[in-house]
């Protein structure tokens, strides 16, 4: 049984740089789920596909990368489903950091 985590992430970026940062941290971000091995992921438009193998079991999703907000939509399967909550949460995290604008002085 699947459960999908569903994580919106408001940010000031713009698209395109949103869309950067997503590209060049999503193994860090998706590192959050215990993914071990090779994260595969494809573009289409500004929606990344990705898939990821975590303690024996795969772990699929998208992320939408809007104007003023970034969609992460991740299904769980079996054991992660039990955790989903703290998931959650570790994605909200990191996905606010990773989406974090330039510190202002």
């Amino acid at each position: 049984m699947s459960k999908p985590v569903v994580v919106n992430i408001p940010h000031e970026l713009g698209r395109a740089e949103a869309r950067r940062r997503i590209d060049e941290g999503a193994a860090r971000l998706t590192g959050q789920i215990g993914a071990v091995g090779d994260l595969e992921k494809t573009w289409d438009g500004d929606t990344l596909q990705f898939s990821l193998v975590a303690i024996g079991q795969t772990v699929s999703g998208k992320i939408l990368v809007h104007d003023r907000e970034v969609c992460l939509e991740v299904n769980l399967p079996g054991i992660f489903a039990m955790i989903a909550g703290k998931v959650k949460g570790r994605l909200r995290e990191q996905g606010q950091v990773l989406l974090e604008g330039p510190k202002r002085g």
